[in-house]
């Protein structure tokens, strides 16, 4: 699970974010709408220990009394995925999972990257030649192969074409389905309406609204997000 609790963070004396409270439960997919400098990024490097808030908590097990964090375990896709252009991607993945602690044979590894979208055919070109879509695969193979308990994603679906975006909802609703809490962050309105069980507006920082998406319509979902963001 992820739980934030009253977390306040400010850059400059500019608060970006105000007592933000979420909580993601285990085999849930929780999506965070919000334009760009709404606090999304702000969020999940919190939760990544990137930043330290200035009040509140973060917890990552249901024990009250377990203050440790443990973030090794922790899957994470951001938005622009940073990879060595001279190896291939069967040879980023490799790379990018020794350091954490883990090694697959080189037929797990294609596995992971089949499964995640890239085809077989681009396996063993460098990233060089790959596209924006392409390596962003490869970054969620990274993410997927750590079988993580948490997955934190920024703008996952970025260079993605539809089949690739549908398939990355495929492949995170069967990521949630073993147990795993995923928060997603996105201004993706129709995406995280068909991916997100439960969607949460944020605004300034502050978390406006909470909806679940089997409620609303991906036109209902629009409608709530613009009059909030023209509030």
């Amino acid at each position: 699970m992820i739980k934030l609790k009253n977390i306040c963070k400010s850059f400059d004396e500019k608060i970006v974010l105000n007592n933000l409270n979420i909580e993601v439960k285990s085999g849930e997919i929780y999506g965070l709408l919000g334009a760009n400098g709404a606090g999304k990024s702000t969020t999940l490097n919190i939760i990544l220990g990137f930043l330290n808030p200035e009040s509140g908590e973060v917890r990552m097990t249901d024990n009250e009394d377990d203050l440790e964090i443990n973030r090794d375990k922790i899957g994470y896709i951001p938005e622009n995925v940073n990879l060595y252009p001279y190896l291939t991607g069967v040879e980023n993945l490799d790379y990018f999972s020794r350091i954490a602690g883990m090694k697959f044979t080189k037929e797990q590894l294609k596995k992971f990257l089949l499964e995640c979208g890239l085809n077989e055919v681009d396996f063993n070109k460098s990233i060089s030649q790959y596209s924006k879509g392409m390596r962003q695969k490869v970054g969620i193979a990274i993410a997927y192969a750590k079988n993580a308990k948490i997955y934190l994603l920024d703008e996952p679906a970025s260079g993605l074409d539809p089949l690739s975006s549908n398939e990355l909802s495929t492949l995170l609703r069967k990521m949630s389905d073993k147990g795993a809490s995923i928060l997603m962050a996105s201004h993706d309105i129709f995406r995280v309406r068909e991916t997100c069980d439960k969607i949460g507006i944020l605004k300034n920082g502050l978390l406006i609204t909470e909806i679940f998406s089997n409620e609303v319509t991906s036109t209902e979902l629009e409608s709530i997000y613009l009059k909030y963001m023209k509030d």
